[in-house]
């Protein structure tokens, strides 16, 4: 196996509605109100209506589970999901307190995902299984995503 860049992707969320502790954690869940991803086989934009139901462990550690809607440049539909794992360590916290991004490898913030695609030419995404490391912005939350390609 190797991993082929496919795309990135930035995702623009609003201000989390905190459901707060639950029995495995604290849940927070963030409304996706745009965004645009690009790769060399396809891009377009984030449609607003998706989300994030992030669930914070005790420790620095939390998952990320994310349900969005893309829309390509030539008008098709894709839907994705993914979930992974996000740590908060210092360097993180301290970015973000700070208005700053964090780099990628900052901290552990890796994802799952998949893809749904219906239009013909966008098909091989349903068959896709692709890998993704994040990033935060104080405006967005950034992610390179690689597929797994066999051979």
């Amino acid at each position: 196996m190797k991993l082929v860049p496919l795309l990135t992707l930035k995702a623009r969320v609003g201000a989390p509605i905190e459901i707060g502790k639950v029995l495995t954690g604290v849940r927070r869940i963030y409304d996706i109100t745009g965004g645009e991803f690009e790769g060399d086989r396809l891009r377009g934009k984030i449609l607003p209506g998706g989300g994030e139901w992030f669930l914070q462990g005790d420790g620095s550690l939390g998952q990320p589970d994310v349900r969005m809607m893309l829309q390509t440049d030539d008008g098709a539909h894709v839907f994705v999901r993914y979930t992974g794992v996000m740590e908060f360590n210092e360097a993180a916290i301290a970015s973000l307190r700070e208005g700053r991004s964090t780099n990628f490898g900052d901290n552990l913030f890796l994802t799952q995902v998949r893809f749904e695609a219906s239009e013909p030419r966008y098909a091989w995404l349903s068959n896709t299984i692709a890998v993704g490391e994040g990033r935060m912005h104080p405006d967005c939350v950034e992610y390179a995503i690689y597929e797994v390609a066999h051979g």
